[in-house]
């Protein structure tokens, strides 16, 4: 068995240094004092690991050491990730800490009980150089007013499947709030539209609040919205939640499979009557295609890549600090 820690054979080290100029040239560089890189990532059921540095067709899981590294190496070009589908078992997040090293903190909620729960944590994982936490952590809880409000098909009949998870950094003098969430898929987009309803009203409420404990709100994670404009987006952002420009650009993509799809999510307050608006300053956005340059030495269909690394792309927003 092979350890995270040990030197990677060649080939791996060479298809790191690909990865690491890929990454040079599609993500900004972190800079002391300028700015702060904020990510979201659904990392395809990260749990288990075969600590060898190439999965073969026999092993389970098909994620291996190889993957591991890459995976860290695009985690450590952001301040804060906000991290969807850890699993129970942390294996691969153990080994993935281990690669970041000391510098390196995290977060976590325990394992959301229930079939749609699907076995799923909520994490954050932080560069402490950079940004530490300031105090607030807490899970978001439907209020019983807002559960079976009316008729409406649209209103939440229950909790969260995946009970979205707000914690509170600082950089520099900056404070601010992260909230993350995984929306229900369901059977069809109707069904994910009661907790996107409810999640950005809680929302406006929460940045609305003079007396909370910070007003500078930043929604990210899978809310599994199929397309720019659909009614699940309109649904989003009907309570004045603001998504930048640039992710809404069809370059930016989310899924390894599909183009069209609009799955994942960065947004705050701006110019709104619901809420307080974020005062960090937004400069830049984007996806990062790890496609091109992970694991390309090896001969691995997009589905088996979507296993060993992820069937979601990185997405990151860029502010000043």
């Amino acid at each position: 068995m092979a350890s995270i820690l040990e030197t990677p054979p060649l080939d791996i080290l060479e298809n790191l240094e690909a990865l690491k100029r890929d990454l040079d040239t599609n993500v900004p560089p972190k800079k002391l004092d300028k700015n702060l890189l904020i990510a979201s990532w659904n990392i395809r059921g990260f749990g288990n690991l075969t600590r060898e540095w190439m999965s073969t067709e026999n092993d389970s899981p098909k994620r291996d050491l190889h993957s591991v590294l890459c995976i860290a190496e695009i985690l450590k070009r952001f301040d804060v990730i906000a991290i969807q589908e850890l699993k129970s078992n942390l294996r691969a997040f153990r080994d993935t800490l281990k690669v970041l090293g000391p510098n390196w903190s995290f977060i976590l909620t325990d394992v959301t009980k229930g079939n749609a729960g699907n076995g799923e944590r909520m994490a954050y994982l932080f560069d402490t150089r950079r940004v530490n936490l300031s105090g607030l952590a807490c899970e978001l809880v439907v209020p019983d007013e807002w559960l079976n409000a009316g008729a409406n098909e649209n209103t939440l009949k229950s909790q969260f499947a995946r009970t979205p998870y707000a914690v509170s950094f600082k950089s520099g003098k900056q404070t601010f709030i992260l909230v993350t969430l995984h929306i229900l898929y369901g059977d069809n987009a109707a069904a994910r539209i009661p907790e996107l309803e409810v999640i950005a009203k809680w929302l406006a409420k929460w940045s609305g609040n003079v007396n909370a404990y910070s007003q500078n709100l930043i929604a990210l994670g899978d809310f599994n919205i199929d397309k720019r404009g659909d009614l699940l987006h309109q649904t989003f952002i009907k309570e004045g939640l603001y998504i930048p420009e640039k992710l809404q650009d069809e370059s930016v993509l989310r899924s390894i499979f599909d183009k069209s799809r609009y799955y994942d999510q960065i947004a705050w307050f701006k110019d709104s009557q619901f809420g307080a608006n974020l005062t960090m300053e937004y400069t830049n956005a984007g996806s990062f295609d790890f496609l091109t340059s992970a694991l390309v030495n090896r001969d691995l269909t997009k589905r088996s890549k979507s296993f060993m690394i992820s069937d979601h792309y990185p997405l990151w927003c860029e502010f000043k600090v």
